[in-house]
């Protein structure tokens, strides 16, 4: 097991700004913004929060696109004492409203983009004390960087411990309630720390940031800056702009959910681009096909790496490195069998993986169960929810929700899920947020949400609807419905109509009955 240091993330941050001072840190369009120029931006927004009154354990939450300055910014709350909470730009204004609500909030820092809705959030959240806007378009909102560059030096910055929160990403629960995930210091610097470990061989990393910084991505961004690299932050996923870019700034490094892996290898130019700058193209957050990997592999070289991680446990629980895709490890050679190639990699240098059974016992290799795991990064728990951080421990493992075996070799095998949840181009959909906002429509009786497979998506959101007799209901009007109340990500792809739904015995819905003709003669469920 990899040694994890006694330090705070933001020492971990320094460190990297001291010896990298002068270098490119962040760059997007024409602006290139330094180790040293962040290290100084983080102070003084640690200082304007601190001269606020703001204690220790605020939360900020930012929504915005993907925006170098907003690593700065988020650095500075952090430095600050202060919980950094991301907002997805692809949620419902409602959807984040409520999340603020339920989870409190104490200042909120909006994108030039989204800055339309600040009297919704104002109104929301009347308690709300500092409002800023995060770039120069910004034109309701008070210039958060004028507000931090006027606040006085702090007389000294809040002492980190290592439980302390720096970052509380939000997911979903089986019942359409979220939870707010809690991750700590020793939570960060050992996600961190085994990065740098991971990517040893691999100093000074061009990284290409074009996955939502709300997600992996920004996470990404904290690792390429402990192996004293830059990232080159992209505002959206346009495959063009991408293949591009791999190209003009010699990327050596990248993440992508397979969609959008998927949507770079469909230009009809793919091999037009100079890859050869090209170390590692990371691919996670959905399975990937290996008709599809073994196409990247063709297209980008010997540099694929796949993975599992999880909101609870970022990045860290299992890796499958690019060597690993070839017999022997000679990425000369051949390609492994495709059943190898559907792994998504052995325990990685901070990570323990077990697979149990329903009453916590772990099973021998090749038996199927439920992939629990144990590591410095796995969560400190669900924010002031003891009884959901209650069902995902066990005999101190962490319970991951998905079903899976070991190989003899150590090599993990994703091939269902336990919880009711779908992952769709690398976002996680609960059905029961679903199936309450679709039940809530005039007409609709039952309703079951489920993921069917999807050649972009990986799986796609499906809801199963059964209306009232005569109803005029149709499939583009339950779409509209659910677009306007969850945002693009949430709605269903498809509706199929029913006149009624298989049961159990006490009238329960069976949803693994009606997904299974959809994954009919697949390997895995997911």
């Amino acid at each position: 097991m990899l040694q994890i240091p006694d330090v705070s993330m933001i020492e971990l941050i320094d460190e990297a700004c001291d010896r990298n001072g002068n270098a490119l840190c962040l760059k997007q369009d024409a602006l290139e913004i330094t180790y040293g120029e962040v290290q100084a931006a983080s102070r003084k927004t640690a200082n304007a929060f601190i001269a606020a009154g703001l204690s220790k354990g605020f939360r900020c939450a930012f929504l915005t696109p993907n925006d170098a300055w907003s690593v700065a910014a988020i650095l500075g709350v952090i430095r600050a004492g202060g919980v950094w909470m991301p907002l997805n730009p692809r949620n419902s204004l409602q959807d984040n409203i409520d999340l603020l609500v339920r989870f409190g909030c104490d200042a909120l820092i909006l994108h030039s983009s989204f800055e339309h809705n600040v009297e919704a959030f104002r109104s929301a959240l009347p308690d709300l004390g500092i409002v800023k806007g995060l770039d120069p378009e910004c034109e309701r909102l008070d210039s958060f960087w004028g507000w931090a560059e006027t606040a006085p030096q702090a007389p000294e910055y809040p002492k980190a411990a290592p439980e302390d929160l720096v970052f509380t990403p939000t997911t979903g629960g089986t019942s359409g309630t979220p939870k707010a995930v809690g991750l700590s210091n020793r939570n960060f610097v050992a996600v961190l720390v085994n990065h740098a470990h991971s990517g040893k061989d691999r100093l000074n990393p061009v990284s290409l940031c074009a996955a939502p910084m709300t997600h992996v991505g920004g996470r990404l961004v904290f690792g390429v800056m402990v192996r004293d690299g830059a990232s080159i932050v992209l505002t959206q996923i346009d495959p063009q702009t991408i293949l591009k870019t791999i190209e003009a700034e010699r990327i050596s490094e990248m993440f992508l959910p397979p969609s959008a892996i998927y949507s770079l290898l469909d230009q009809p130019n793919v091999t037009d681009f100079d890859y050869s700058s090209l170390r590692a193209v990371a691919y996670g957050s959905a399975p990937m096909s290996v008709a599809r990997l073994k196409e990247a592999i063709r297209t980008f070289g010997p540099v694929m790496i796949g993975g599992f991680g999880q909101t609870e446990c970022p990045m860290s629980i299992a890796e499958f490195k690019p060597a690993e895709h070839f017999v022997n490890q000679d990425i000369h050679g051949d390609l492994v069998p495709d059943s190898r190639l559907r792994s998504c990699g052995r325990r990685t240098a901070i990570s323990t993986l077990a697979i149990l059974d329903d009453d916590g016992v772990e099973l021998p290799t090749g038996e199927r169960g439920e992939i629990a795991v144990k590591g410095p990064m796995v969560m400190e728990g669900y924010v002031d929810n003891p009884e959901e951080t209650a069902k995902t421990r066990r005999n101190g493992w962490h319970l991951t929700g998905d079903i899976g075996y070991l190989d003899e070799e150590g090599y993990l095998y994703i091939v269902d899920r336990k919880k009711d949840m779908i992952v769709t181009g690398g976002f996680n959909v609960f059905s029961a947020e679903v199936e309450g906002v679709i039940s809530a429509m005039d007409d609709v009786v039952e309703c079951a949400v489920i993921g069917v497979p999807d050649q972009k998506w990986g799986e796609a959101v499906k809801a199963v609807v059964r209306l009232a007799e005569g109803s005029p209901l149709t499939e583009d009007d339950i779409i509209a419905f659910c677009r306007d109340k969850l945002g693009g990500v949430k709605t269903p792809k498809s509706v199929d109509f029913v006149d009624d739904f298989p049961r159990s015995t006490v009238g329960k819905i069976l949803k693994r009955q009606i997904r299974a003709p959809y994954w009919q003669g697949r390997a895995r469920s997911v």
